[in-house]
């Protein structure tokens, strides 16, 4: 088992590729926190867990609060005792919604959801693997972190942030034993749809021009492989790095 031992925080585990991550490093020995704002969706994923031997526990949290990020890596100590993997998987769509139209509300909770809350996590967690010198740090980046018109404005902006702040942490803890790389998915098939609603035509259709590209959508448990390879010591030599997983859409 690549992760005999370990014990792993997935944000957004309570379905999609979160689930996926969750469930896949279960089965791969870690003893899993699996964080969602849906606690019936994460209890779910949990008992799926348990069903086939696996370890895991519920934390609902929101990584726009503070105070539930806090609650969240503080629950990896007083559970399993201690803290390896932290994976930031929770994010929402932005309606596809274009610069002239895009709302201080909308602006604010996507970043807050998407980029404040993986720092947030990251700093809570950076201690504890500063403590013992070592600990992998994965962020599920995007398309749209890496291009410029994939989605929306905010989330665009979003996700080069989490691209950025992946680097960033890789390259300043490296000399502690600390990994942090992100994974940038193309069109995977997850809910992340139902954070949409009422999707700006204008938006859509300009970031949907190289949709046609696209050799075919993503599974979730396609992302979880890439997920498992960076958080075990196989990737012991990668750092601060994005890994795109996307059928080869944009490499046109």
């Amino acid at each position: 088992m690549k992760l005999q031992n370990k014990v792993a925080i997935v944000t957004g585990a309570g379905s999609g590729m979160g689930k996926e991550i969750a469930t896949l490093y279960a089965k791969e020995g870690a003893k899993v926190i699996v964080s969602d704002i849906n606690e019936a969706s994460a209890n779910k994923t949990v008992e799926e867990i348990s069903a086939n031997g696996g370890d895991a526990t519920t934390v609902v949290a929101n990584v726009a609060v503070e105070n539930d990020v806090q609650r969240l890596i503080s629950a990896a100590t007083s559970t399993y005792g201690g803290l390896d993997i932290l994976v930031n998987n929770a994010g929402i769509m932005d309606n596809f919604m274009p610069a002239a139209e895009v709302t201080d509300e909308l602006w604010d909770r996507v970043i807050a959801i998407n980029a404040t809350g993986p720092m947030r996590t990251i700093r809570q967690a950076l201690p504890l693997f500063i403590e013992k010198g070592a600990g992998v740090i994965i962020n599920i980046a995007s398309v749209g972190g890496l291009h410029g018109s994939r989605a929306g404005a905010a989330y665009t902006a979003s996700k080069h942030a989490v691209v950025g702040l992946t680097k960033n942490v890789g390259f300043q803890y490296a000399n502690q034993g600390i990994r942090c790389n992100a994974i940038a998915p193309g069109g995977v098939e997850t809910n992340i749809g139902t954070t949409m609603n009422q999707p700006d035509k204008f938006g859509m259709e300009r970031a949907m021009i190289g949709a046609n590209s696209n050799p075919r959508s993503g599974q979730p448990e396609e992302i979880a492989k890439v997920a498992l390879f960076l958080a075990s010591d196989d990737a012991s030599f990668v750092n601060g790095t994005v890994i795109t997983a996307d059928a080869g859409w944009t490499a046109y």
